[in-house]
This record gives structure tokens, C-alpha cells and sequence, in this order.
């Protein structure tokens, strides 16, 4: 896809957020932000939630409890690969971030809306979805 798509403009001024929230990315399948349930608590909001790509519904609880039994996999040791990254703002501190993420050939188009609050950034909702048409099916401009 070309980078001058509606899917990956970023608005140079949000550029510097861009680079921040990326290194964030694959949400809770990084050690860079922390390992601990208590990072995990910090960096979801309480009414946090997230839709699957199996399209099933995750609660704050739920995501919480498998971090708490470390069943969560370590995106850089299982050599997933994040690019596309996309960034809106929906709000004074509330942003869009959109990616692809290719999980040892499983692709899925992500979205996370995270929110800055108190010097630190903190995810309101996350969505994943599996790509099932070819990378160039993409409507037109």
C-alpha cells in the first residue's frame, strides 16, 4: 500500500505522538512498558475494552487476569512485525492509532484509542481484525 493513503497520512504535527504511541504497540505483548499487573493497571483505562480479531469481546478484568497468569505472548521474542502506522486525533488528548500486524504470516489491522492523562498514556479501547483480502484491495482514493 502506498503511504499516501487516507490509511497511513499523518499529520506532521502529531508526528512526535506517532513515534511515542508506536513503541507502545502490540499493546500487552511488550516488556519495553513494564511487565507487572501493576503496569498493566496503569496503562488501561478502568472501563478499558477490547474487541478480538476472533470478533469477541474482551473485558479490563479478563485482559488483567491473563497478564496476571502470564499467558501473554512477547510480540519481539515471537518476532512480530508492526508497520502501516496511522495516527488521528479524536480529541485534546484522545488519538486513533491504526497498524497492521503481521503475527508470523497472520495479519490483522489493529486500532487502539489511547488518551494522554497525567503525564502518562493510558488505552481506552482496542480492536483487532484478520485480513482476509489481499493487501491491495483497498478502495479507491
Amino acid at each position: 500500500m502506498a503511504d499516501d493513503t487516507p490509511f497511513t497520512r499523518v499529520d506532521p504535527e502529531l508526528q512526535p505522538i506517532l513515534e511515542e504511541l508506536r513503541s507502545r504497540e502490540p499493546i500487552f505483548h511488550s516488556q519495553r512498558f513494564g511487565r507487572s499487573l501493576e503496569d498493566f493497571e496503569r496503562a488501561t483505562a478502568s472501563d478499558f475494552w477490547e474487541v478480538g480479531a476472533s470478533g469477541r469481546r474482551y473485558s479490563r478484568a479478563f485482559i488483567l487476569g491473563m497478564r496476571a497468569n502470564d499467558e501473554l505472548v512477547d510480540a519481539d521474542t515471537a518476532g512480530w512485525k508492526a508497520s502501516g502506522f496511522a495516527l488521528r486525533r479524536l480529541g485534546p488528548d484522545c488519538f486513533l492509532l491504526t497498524y497492521t500486524l503481521d503475527q508470523a504470516g497472520r495479519l490483522t489491522r489493529r486500532a487502539t484509542i489511547w488518551e494522554k492523562a497525567e503525564e502518562t498514556w493510558r488505552i481506552l479501547y482496542h480492536q483487532g481484525t484478520v485480513i482476509t483480502a489481499p493487501e491491495d484491495d483497498i478502495l479507491p482514493r
